[in-house]
């Protein structure tokens, strides 16, 4: 890293730091993979779910998100259960069991925790006549006619991820000495979406795609979710983002 990246990363890390309430943990980041890798929680590809496992992290942790030690102590489970799953079958044992098995009983009982949750939920909101709005998800769209799927910080992890992906190879020379402030960008995006119908989430990071001006971008969309000025949809797993100026 060059030292004028590391400085804009510095105080860009010192002005502001994301503190986001916790709605999702470790067990729902896993299972998110597993639902995005269509994989048989059965029969989990450990080397693969836990290589995606620690870019989330790393991402997280680069974002300069608030990130809990169980989000750490299950990375070190995960390659805890690819290390065994790589040596070899001890000779003195018939029948060595799954090393992945205490891990898929947990899934599986997290997420069955997870959906009567869910049941109850959407039970107690049926009763009492309202429709709730998470942090993450906003449904009731004005013209909306589908059924929209709640999005997670994941989701707009892995969007984001497809957007620092795409961005050109930065040099020495690209980067500029100027300050990027997380409020430049929320007025960038408020800017944006006014007057318009919406739009995809990679279109708000198209005007300056530097590194640093991803990370900045994404950190001022997450607080604008926070601060309900904006609308998130996806109209089914893993579809694209879209984000609306909010102006209820």
């Amino acid at each position: 890293m060059n030292s004028v990246t590391g400085e804009k990363e510095d105080k860009v890390s010192s002005d502001y730091s994301v503190k986001l309430k916790v709605f999702e943990g470790p067990m729902d980041l896993l299972l998110f993979l597993i639902r995005r890798n269509e994989v048989d929680i059965y029969d989990i590809p450990i080397s693969l779910i836990t290589q995606q496992y620690l870019k989330y992290i790393q991402l997280i942790r680069a974002l300069d998100l608030e990130i809990a030690g169980e989000f750490i102590l299950m990375a070190a489970t995960l390659i805890r259960i690819k290390a065994q799953m790589l040596l070899p079958p001890a000779e003195d044992e018939e029948e060595e069991e799954d090393p992945r098995e205490e891990l898929v009983q947990a899934l599986l009982e997290y997420r069955k925790y997870k959906q009567a949750a869910d049941l109850l939920e959407n039970h107690q909101e049926i009763e009492s006549a309202y429709f709730r709005r998470a942090d993450f998800s906003y449904i009731n769209l004005p013209g909306e006619k589908e059924l929209v799927c709640d999005v997670t910080l994941f989701d707009l992890l892995s969007a984001f991820q497809k957007v620092v992906e795409k961005a050109p190879q930065e040099s020495f020379h690209q980067i500029e000495t100027e300050k990027i402030t997380v409020e430049q960008r929320i007025q960038h995006i408020l800017d944006y979406l006014e007057g318009r119908d919406g739009a995809d989430f990679e279109e708000l990071f198209c005007d300056n795609p530097i590194r640093l001006m991803l990370v900045v971008t994404f950190i001022a969309v997450l607080e604008l979710i926070r601060t309900r000025r904006v609308k998130i949809i996806q109209t089914g797993n893993f579809a694209p983002i879209r984000i609306y100026a909010n102006n209820e």
